[in-house]
């Protein structure tokens, strides 16, 4: 790997760190980087979720003021996550690696159009006699979501965090810069068990995933920052946007 494809890497891994820190994006850089440099798609997409763990250790440390107090929460989302992380690897190295293609962009649509219409959908659910803010029907269908975007973030992960944001979303009424923050872990958690697996049964790209790594680390620490200086209406919107974005984009690029 020449040079110029390392600093391709590394100037993407902090746009990666950033985007996926700020909105679950990280993959909107990262992956079309690693296509660049030469990888084909099978190595791009394993290589990408080793070298986002980086991720995750970046947004913990700059997150921390918004993770004070949520260490049970997080340990349960986070085993649910790496579960699901943990079968969506195993299917990536059994079946095609085009198995999830075509439902992918829809997939990333609606969770974005999920972050969009959160109050309403939320006040809806509250008022309805069915809906139980603490209790066991608001709690099981979480965790079904939960381990579902964990399997898609261990498969392809493209976007994983904008689902899981919109999931945490209508879950709980809390300021957005935690809920993102609570979201980074446990898409983190599913991409950590995914990227165990795929470094000793897949092909992994080390150095490509070193140069990735390392600007992820640099821009997933200042992601934390920048959330706490926006305003979370216009944060919110322009993550759905985006994530509407990517979807248009993978459904065109499918099509």
């Amino acid at each position: 790997m020449g040079a110029d494809s390392v600093l391709l890497l590394a100037v993407a891994g902090v746009a990666s760190g950033l985007t996926g820190s700020i909105a679950g994006l990280a993959s909107l850089f990262s992956y079309p980087a690693l296509l660049a440099a030469g990888l084909p798609p099978v190595a791009a997409n394993v290589t990408n979720t080793v070298a986002l763990f980086a991720n995750t250790a970046g947004t913990a440390a700059g997150s921390r003021e918004e993770l004070r107090g949520q260490g049970r929460r997080l340990l349960r989302l986070a085993l649910l996550a790496a579960a699901g992380g943990s079968v969506g690897a195993a299917l990536l190295l059994s079946t095609p690696a085009s198995a999830f293609g075509d439902v992918v962009p829809w997939l990333i649509a609606l969770g974005s159009a999920l972050i969009l219409v959160r109050e309403p959908l939320r006040r809806l659910a509250e008022n309805s006699p069915h809906f139980t803010a603490g209790g066991l029907r608001a709690r099981l269908p979480l965790a079904g979501a939960v381990l579902l975007v964990g399997l898609y973030g261990g498969y392809f992960g493209a976007a994983a965090g904008v689902l899981m944001l919109a999931v945490l979303s209508m879950s709980v009424n809390e300021p957005l810069r935690v809920t993102n923050a609570v979201k980074n872990i446990a898409t983190g958690a599913a991409n950590v068990t995914a990227a165990v697996a795929y470094a000793f049964l897949a092909p992994v790209h080390w150095a490509a995933a070193a140069a990735l790594g390392l600007g992820c680390l640099v821009g997933s620490r200042i992601g934390p920052v920048v959330v706490r200086r926006l305003p979370e209406k216009p944060l919110r919107v322009a993550i759905a946007l985006a994530g509407l974005g990517l979807a248009v984009s993978l459904w065109w690029q499918g099509s």
